[in-house]
């Protein structure tokens, strides 16, 4: 029988990386339900369910509020493509490998790409961004909320009047934050926010739920297009250059998920399903809750990890709640002490990306596995793996410290 004959039967993991995590049961059970047609009343009550429900995760009363089809980088390439024309400036801050990713895009959409950096563990203070915004007076500003790469999280609260103050458009990219950590779209003044659903919203990746403030609705307009063949006298096109993708065209999507319903793309039946339970179950939680477990299990996973004698990575004022980064010991070898626990224990922590490659793991308490069990075993079976590879650290060293967080709150 060939290896293309078998059935799909992956190996049980306990996903505790930076993400994607263990998808939630119910997520899962939902995704298998009975396809139906794009334009079916069911399926459409379906997609006006999904808006109302992202509503509430991202914080807003924003109308367009919904899913772009593909994976988080998906959002943020439609969310930028969008709204940014050959030439337009662009700020991007970064302090991670994802920031970097915003500058890639926005280049490739033609945008002139400006940046200002600081070190990798670290996050931009208000001023530094609009000192910046100022001297380049750009279109728009575009940063990462939440960077799994270096695991900081970058204050917003202030940039969003900061944006206001210039007439500057404010996207930002919330894949690895939202539903762990807070994020208030409107009272932050957030014009266009993306995300993606293999993190704290315990889903697979595959769509891309979005929030639009009418700011940038109403500058995106101006580049409407409708195809041939379903356009019709009394649709009117933008003034401003057309949008280079199709896929990825802003106006063309809200047609499709307005009262209109006007055709571009086959809705991905499955994943609608699943990012609405993830949304549901969000609600259901409370969002606040979400997040008060998410810091509960985040700080006992940071506790346990220095109980081992491992050293914390960056500005743990700006950690984000669901992943930690931790220095390597010199004494071990990062790749087979990762190894190690995905071969014997089953479970999955992840390493890092450019000047932090080999230097740091990752290690994540986020979605359906921000739990205790899930904390408890990682830290039980991480100290055998550190032993078994010449690290020196105290017995039970990383449970008791998370047990004693967990008995403090």
């Amino acid at each position: 029988m060939s290896i293309a004959s078998l059935p799909i039967n992956p190996p049980p993991r306990l996903l505790m990386g930076p993400g994607p995590i263990n998808a939630d049961p119910r997520v899962l059970r939902a995704m298998s339900a009975q396809l139906i047609g794009q334009y079916d009343p069911a399926m459409t009550a379906y997609m006006n369910e999904t808006m109302a429900l992202y509503r509430q995760v991202f914080n807003t009363r924003n109308q367009w509020t919904l899913l772009i089809d593909g994976t988080s980088r998906a959002g943020i390439e439609a969310l930028m493509v969008s709204a940014l024309r050959p030439g337009d400036d662009v700020l991007i801050p970064v302090f991670g490998r994802f920031g970097l990713l915003l500058c890639e895009i926005a280049e490739r959409a033609g945008a002139k790409v400006h940046t200002i950096e600081v070190p990798w563990g670290e996050v931009f203070d208000p001023q530094q961004i609009e000192e910046a915004i100022v001297r380049i007076r750009p279109r728009m500003l575009a940063v990462v909320q939440g960077d799994t790469s270096t695991t900081m999280l970058q204050p917003l609260e202030e940039l969003g009047a900061i944006c206001r103050l210039h007439d500057v458009l404010f996207y930002t990219d919330v894949t690895a934050s939202i539903g762990g950590n807070a994020l208030d779209t409107d009272a932050w003044e957030l014009d266009a926010v993306s995300g993606g659903l293999q993190k704290c919203l315990a889903g697979p990746s595959g769509s891309s739920p979005v929030t639009l403030s009418d700011r940038y609705v109403d500058w995106v307009r101006k580049r409407r297009h409708v195809e041939a063949g379903i356009a019709t006298a009394a649709h009117q096109h933008g003034d401003e250059p057309v949008i280079c993708s199709n896929y990825f065209d802003i106006p063309m999507i809200l047609d499709y998920w307005g009262e209109e319903r006007l055709n571009h793309h086959t809705e991905a039946t499955s994943m609608l399903y699943c990012a609405r339970e993830c949304a549901r179950l969000i609600v259901e939680e409370g969002r606040d809750q979400a997040i008060a477990r998410h810091k509960l299990h985040g700080d006992a996973m940071l506790a346990g990890v220095q109980g081992l004698g491992l050293e914390p990575f960056g500005d743990l004022r700006h950690k984000m709640n669901n992943v930690v980064g931790v220095y390597i010991p010199s004494t071990v070898q990062g790749d087979q002490v990762r190894g190690a626990l995905l071969n014997d224990f089953g479970i999955e922590i992840g390493t890092s990306f450019g000047p932090l490659h080999g230097k740091i793991w990752r290690i994540g308490t986020m979605g359906y596995n921000a739990r205790k069990d899930a904390v408890l075993t990682t830290l039980a079976a991480l100290e055998q793996v550190l032993r078994l590879a010449g690290h020196a650290c105290e017995a039970s060293g990383g449970v008791k410290a998370a047990l004693a967080h967990y008995a403090g709150h």
